[in-house]
């Protein structure tokens, strides 16, 4: 049978002097006066001394804000696909200007206008935790947002969210929520519905963009319609595996895409609940891991090769994250959050037109969804024919020490402290 569900238990102790191991690797063609950076996977579900997962107590003084609901009048919006090239300028190394265009019945954010918010004191939420199984990588991200919050003059009210989220808001009465959840309820569009029903601006993606992001197959569905290269897939939801037969119909699935299989929960993140299936034998007991995580499953053909990530920040893709896995197996959750066994390089060691096709796809992806603020995009490389595949995207990347879009920013020229006030400044303009 198939692994069980994990919860926020299942988090391993990072190994004594792991910090140790990050290092500095150079290569030729790197970022101007900024060495190309190769850094070991950290154990990110490890919890900050000195900070209590409930945050800190709410301290602002209350007053309201006028016509509120407004804010949100953007995040309406019709989204309509966009073509990945001509719109935005992908980043190589060192940071662009954002593209002078109008997206989503906006105008996009003046570098100028960033960064007088980023002077102006801010009541920030940091809405972090959660419930879901990335509740460790959410409680660090958050804590590393409030630190640089804080280090920007903002008065910040963290907030492990729960029962008492809205009770929690209102008492706070804040000028911004940052959204640092990961999973179920955070990342799905369920927290977001609730701020705008509050009100309250928020970083990130708007409900519709959470929810196409979250569930892998609508994504893949989306991409697969507007020509994006994506793996082969199919999908099927535990009711009709458990009552309509549709173990039946295997056999059609297995001849479709081939072996390997990768068996992927729908709505899951981390790649949490992922099995790769050799041969027919393994698809059972990979699909009863898979719905041990999720009511929906993704089985899509395995493509061997590099894994690559790419960032997006407003209208700009930062530079490639190359994943190296130590033994050369598959990037799942232990190969993510496990000291020493994944490298990363950033700006990935790729051939120009490479980079900038990865960066294409990536804004292509993120404009097709609907994100704003920043997205992250997940791609594969052929090894063989040198072919790009978009895997998937999220709608709230990890903000933890070494996760992807911290370490592509600060190759792009980007400190952490100006990339989350630069992510609040989108979410205000």
């Amino acid at each position: 049978m198939g692994d069980a569900a994990r919860g926020p238990g299942h988090h391993r102790p990072a190994r004594q002097g792991a910090d140790a191991q990050r290092r500095v690797r150079a290569r030729p063609g790197g970022v101007p006066r900024r060495a190309r950076r190769a850094v070991d996977a950290p154990e990110l579900l490890r919890g900050r001394r000195g900070r209590p997962a409930g945050g800190r107590a709410p301290h602002r003084r209350g007053r309201r804000r006028a016509a509120a609901p407004a804010r949100h009048a953007h995040r309406r919006a019709p989204v309509a696909a966009r073509s990945a090239r001509g719109r935005a300028r992908p980043v190589a190394g060192r940071r662009a200007a954002p593209a002078a265009t109008l997206r989503r019945g906006r105008r996009p954010p003046r570098r100028a206008e960033l960064s007088r918010v980023g002077r102006r004191k801010l009541s920030v939420a940091v809405l972090k935790g959660g419930r879901s199984l990335e509740r460790g990588v959410s409680l660090t991200s958050g804590a590393r947002v409030e630190d640089a919050l804080e280090r920007r003059g903002h008065r910040v009210v963290g907030i492990d969210v729960g029962h008492d989220l809205v009770a929690r808001l209102r008492a706070a009465d804040p000028d911004v929520a940052f959204v640092a959840l990961h999973g179920r309820d955070g990342e799905d569009g369920t927290v977001q519905e609730l701020l705008e029903v509050l009100g309250i601006p928020y970083t990130g993606s708007g409900v519709s963009a959470c929810i196409r992001c979250t569930d892998k197959v609508l994504a893949k569905h989306a991409m697969r319609d507007a020509g994006i290269p994506t793996p082969d897939f199919l999908s099927f939801n535990e009711t009709a595996f458990k009552e309509l037969g549709a173990a039946e119909a295997l056999g059609a699935i297995e001849e479709r895409l081939g072996f390997p299989l990768v068996v992927k929960p729908a709505d899951q993140g981390s790649a949490l609940g992922i099995k790769f299936a050799a041969d027919a034998a393994a698809v059972p007991g990979a699909l009863v891991a898979g719905f041990s995580y999720s009511t929906k499953i993704l089985l899509e053909r395995h493509v061997t090769g590099t894994d690559l990530a790419v960032s997006v920040l407003g209208d700009e893709a930062l530079p490639v994250v190359q994943a190296i896995p130590a033994d050369a197996g598959a990037y799942d959750f232990e190969a993510r959050y496990n000291i020493g066994n994944t490298t990363f390089v950033c700006p990935a060691d790729l051939p120009a037109e490479t980079t900038a096709q990865a960066q294409e796809l990536a804004l292509a992806v993120h404009r097709l969804l609907g994100c704003q603020g920043f997205s992250r995009v997940d791609l594969m490389r052929d090894d063989a024919t040198g072919e790009l595949t978009v895997l998937e995207a999220n709608a709230v990347p990890g903000l933890t020490e070494t996760s992807l879009m911290p370490l592509a920013a600060e190759a792009a020229g980007i400190g952490f402290d100006e990339l989350i006030g630069r992510i609040v400044g989108l979410a205000l303009d």
